[in-house]
């Protein structure tokens, strides 16, 4: 401290005797040791239970079991199971004071439970330290992680670390609320729009646990009917837990519950919080204080006490998907807590996927649909444009847009806003010859190039400009987009009509909701905001470009996002329409024209099941080096009715970010794809999971990948 800060602070000398006293007292303070871990060498172990099991967070596969600690006299009132601790791990038989194991690198940990003996004759290690008395890991919580980890061929730390959120001191210290009574049931409201919404509602309300895959008609109101969904379980004196796929739709149902039953009966479980908010509003869910939750992917493990009711929301949506190991599904998680705790299951969604569908055909849920009456009511006037009607269509050999779209667009602007779906971001994300339509390849790298804002041609890959481009096939000069981006949609659309206002969201700016005055708004697919009392008219441009997919989902996802974008537009009674730009005779098409996703689904899953694809078959991916793999392979003992599909190469990734999962840039890996029948699931998931961990106690070799049920398998 310098001479002015003591004369401005009137120095240590002339304090009053007070606070000299305060001031030696907090130096006293200051220099006292804090606690840090020990050995607890010689000290006493408790009297009651001195051994406690402990699972390490090492997160690797040939260490998925639990390690026998000794438990300190000290710590023995905080050590109790649930707990956080810190663990000595790693010293060896040599490393032994006074019958006590010492040494090894400190590592976290959560104590599973006390015992009073331990199946290990060595001698025991002694917990270092209980990092919080707060008992995060329930036994229900520890059950559902261990299924998960073992459908999944995954460890138990790593599906703990997905399920208990990071610590917080701060929120630990703080009290959560009183738990607030019962609420009243609530009134049907929009679900009697739904020949059995009634009766789910009455189930729910009344203690019981119906099961239903429910087809939402299309409109605002799937988040009202959730919240009442949930209003009816805690009105039956149990929990309910909401998992949705973004921060907008939790957002959606937070504001319909508080709406509902008012603040302070449900928690939002949600990224945008923040991790000391998140952690506080989930110990307020664990400690009971709180029985609804509301969250995106995370959500699916929080700790709802006397859980009445799972939902999900969309399961078809990729965000769904965890990419961290062992990478659950929410739906799959959800299944397994509604089988683990005999409570409801509400699957919804506007579209229906064929895992919902395969739900239904087995018997496990019941279908919660509206009659066809009602679905004509509420949908919009579907159109198509397809290769036959550009063709004729003069105005679309030189514009962006069929008439038919420019007539909608047009009409749909006098009367509100319109939606205009591009599937993909940017301004010119591909290019192609002109003359032969051969795709435009870097120079260097063989990348795909791309237009820019200012005219640029450059490289997707490496970035490399291209200035003097010609086709190596024909020798034109002359290139065209085969993938026109939203950004570049926006502009087109703007010179068109230059006196309404043109909005935009996508990945660097996502809206979530637009005046219901006339405007148009160019969005890619998951990302449109919601219009006041509706779009008037949408337009879903280049459905080839994901219909066209080498993938097994391509036309069911097509389907959901052109629904999902369907399902803002207002109903065809009071003018709403939708514009596709796609072949009208392909099927995913038609189920959009008559909307009926649920008839899709089911011919879709019809035809895996015929040819043994998922979800009629348990599928895995491995993935890695050629060596890798086939090494891999012949090590791992499958089951006896397993078909090894493959190896082939995996496309190499470019200069962008690559998928999560994927072969690291440069580096060619092969795959192969493991299917057997539903019922060797669970048997394939532990051979991989064996043969894995085999390979890493081992050490050394090329990364090989694991994956129980891949998203997409070509």
């Amino acid at each position: 401290m310098s001479s002015a800060d003591r004369e401005r602070d009137g120095g240590a000398e002339g304090a009053p005797p007070e606070q000299l006293a305060l001031i030696r007292e907090s130096v006293r303070q200051a220099k006292r040791p804090k606690a840090k871990p020990r050995t607890w060498r010689g000290a006493a172990l408790a009297g009651d239970l001195p051994v406690a099991r402990v699972l390490v967070d090492k997160g690797v596969l040939h260490l998925d079991r639990y390690f026998d600690y000794a438990v300190p006299e000290e710590l023995d009132a905080d050590a109790q199971p649930g707990v956080r601790v810190r663990v000595r791990f790693g010293a060896g038989r040599h490393r032994v004071r006074d019958g006590r194991r010492e040494g090894g690198g400190l590592i976290d940990g959560f104590l599973i439970e006390r015992l009073a003996e331990s199946d290990y004759s060595g001698p025991l290690a002694a917990l270092a330290q209980v990092v919080s008395p707060e008992p995060v890991l329930s036994a229900e919580l520890l059950g559902l992680a261990r299924a998960v980890a073992d459908r999944y061929a995954g460890s138990l730390a790593d599906v703990l670390q997905l399920a208990v959120p990071p610590r917080s001191a701060r929120a630990e210290q703080k009290a959560s609320p009183a738990p607030l009574p019962s609420p009243e049931v609530p009134e049907v409201g929009s679900w009697a729009r739904y020949e059995r919404g009634a009766g789910f509602l009455e189930a729910l309300a009344s203690g019981g646990a119906p099961r239903a895959v429910w087809n939402a008609l299309p409109g605002p109101e799937w988040s009202e009917e959730i919240a009442r969904a949930v209003a009816a379980t805690l009105a039956s004196g149990r929990g309910a837990l909401v998992v949705v796929p973004d921060g907008r739709a939790a957002g959606r149902v937070d504001a319909a519950l508080t709406a509902l039953l008012g603040e302070g009966r449900h928690a939002v479980l949600t990224a945008d919080a923040g991790p000391e908010k998140r952690y506080r509003q989930w110990l307020a869910v664990r400690r009971g204080a709180v029985r609804a939750v509301v969250g995106t992917r995370a959500a699916m493990f929080a700790p709802v006490q006397d859980l009445g009711l799972v939902v999900i929301w969309d399961d078809g949506d990729g965000s769904h998907s965890e990419p961290h190991a062992p990478q659950p599904h929410a739906r799959e998680v959800l299944l397994l807590r509604a089988a683990q705790d005999k409570c409801g299951f509400l699957l919804g969604s506007w579209s229906c996927t064929v895992e919902a569908a395969q739900l239904v055909e087995s018997g496990w849920a019941r279908p919660l649909v509206a009659s066809r009456d009602q679905v004509r009511l509420a949908a919009p006037l579907v159109r198509t444009v397809g290769d036959g009607d550009l063709a004729r269509d003069e105005a679309a050999r030189a514009a962006r847009l069929p008439t038919l779209a420019w007539q909608a667009v047009r009409e749909g602007l006098k009367h509100g806003p319109v939606l205009v779906q591009v599937p993909r971001r940017g301004y010119v994300p591909r290019m192609a010859c002109a003359q032969c339509r051969a795709a435009a390849r870097c120079r260097h790298c063989a990348g795909p190039l791309e237009g820019q804002d200012a005219g640029v041609l450059r490289c997707g890959w490496c970035g490399v400009e291209e200035t003097s481009w010609h086709c190596p096939e024909c020798g034109g000069f002359r290139l065209r987009a085969q993938i026109v981006g939203a950004r570049r949609t926006a502009e087109e659309l703007g010179r068109a009509f230059p006196a309404v206002p043109v909005r935009t969201s996508g990945r660097e700016q996502v809206l979530d909701t637009v005046p219901g005055t006339p405007a148009l708004v160019v969005s890619t697919p998951g990302a449109e905001p919601v219009a006041d009392g509706g779009y008037a008219a949408a337009l879903l441009l280049d459905g080839w470009a994901m219909l066209g997919r080498p993938d097994l989902r391509a036309g069911e996802d097509a389907l959901r996002r052109w629904i999902a974008a369907g399902s803002l537009v207002r109903p065809q009674g009071v003018g709403g329409t939708v514009v596709v730009v796609a072949e009208p005779t392909l099927r995913p098409v038609q189920a959009l024209v008559r909307w009926d996703p649920v008839g899709h689904a089911v011919r879709e899953l019809a035809e895996r099941g015929e040819l043994g694809f998922p979800p009629v078959s348990r599928m895995a991916a491995v993935a890695g080096g050629a060596e890798a793999v086939a090494e891999f392979l012949a090590a791992v003992e499958l089951p006896a009715d397993a078909e090894v599909l493959g190896p082939v190469p995996v496309p190499v990734a470019g200069g962008g970010a690559r998928r999560v999962g994927g072969p690291p840039v440069g580096e060619r890996w092969e795959r192969a794809l493991i299917r057997v029948r539903p019922g060797s699931g669970g048997a394939l998931a532990a051979a991989l999971k064996a043969a894995q961990a085999a390979r890493m106690a081992r050490g050394g070799g090329d990364v090989v990948r694991v994956r129980v049920d891949p998203p997409d398998i070509g």
